[in-house]
């Protein structure tokens, strides 16, 4: 069984063997944890990405660390908020358990989470928590023992273990 566990930090200094990167669709980096992963990871990540010809809203493809702790980046990008009814839940729940099959896949015990499309793309921060959990408690967790959900604030550290405590 998957032990889900969430802690307040900063995502690039995380020791684990994946961390999930809440990318764009070109992979080429931008704004929020995204831009904080690439610059953390330095050029060759960006280098990497440019190899794998972008990525579909709920799926999700690796990379190597690079210049971070972590040994692998599973880049995934998340639905942006238009009204919730246009399978927002769905393709978030899908980042999620893409990422597991995905860092599973080159053999990770344990994989760090950002708050995927809570930032520009306005998925309202306790819709996004309870999918995230909800997600990650039902996933075939392959060889990963420990998810950790990763809050870069107070409100979404007490969010997450409001919900994993329930």
């Amino acid at each position: 069984m998957l032990e889900i566990d969430a802690v307040q930090a900063d995502i690039t200094t995380l020791d684990v063997d994946a961390i999930v990167n809440a990318a764009n669709s070109s992979l080429l980096g931008g704004g929020g944890v995204d831009g904080a992963i690439h610059r953390a990871a330095g050029p060759g990540l960006l280098e990497e990405c440019r190899t794998l010809g972008g990525c579909e809203t709920g799926d999700a493809k690796a990379t190597a660390g690079h210049g971070l702790r972590a040994r692998w980046v599973v880049h995934t990008v998340g639905p942006v908020w238009q009204s919730g009814d246009r399978g927002e839940a769905e393709l978030l729940a899908s980042c999620y358990r893409r990422s597991v099959e995905v860092a599973a896949g080159l053999g990770a015990t344990s994989i760090a989470f950002p708050a995927i499309s809570t930032g520009v793309y306005g998925y309202p921060a306790e819709r996004a928590a309870e999918v995230a959990v909800a997600t990650l408690r039902s996933v075939d967790p392959g060889g990963i023992v420990i998810a950790w959900l990763v809050a870069f604030d107070d409100a979404t550290f007490h969010r997450y273990r409001r919900l994993l405590a329930g």
